[in-house]
């Protein structure tokens, strides 16, 4: 999963079809073992995916109404579909994200 800049969000949110965005920041050890598990989704499902500090657009965190760390959007056609903040485990993810690829 390729950190992404203002840009290559803006490219995202435009292009149609389903994606994830993942806002996350270093020191937190939760957003760690989240990022983990998001390689091995990576590995398992075509999804466009990209993470952003958090620290660094804090903006996003109250245009996106971030409420914490980990999370994960949902986007599909440039409209966040669902926020998920609890990962649980690799399967829940897995299935998840494939309820909006199917």
């Amino acid at each position: 999963m390729n950190e992404w800049n203002r840009t290559e969000l803006a490219d995202f949110l435009d292009r149609e079809g389903i994606g994830l965005l993942y806002f996350y920041t270093p020191l937190c050890g939760t957003c760690q073992v989240a990022s983990r598990m998001l390689q091995i989704v990576g590995e398992l499902v075509e999804v466009k995916m990209g993470k952003m500090n958090l620290n660094f657009y804090p903006d996003l965190a109250k245009n996106f109404a971030i409420e914490s760390v980990p999370c994960l959007l949902i986007i599909r056609n440039g409209e966040v579909q669902e926020a998920i903040y609890a990962f649980h485990s690799v399967p829940f993810l897995l299935e998840k994200i494939k309820s909006y690829l199917g």
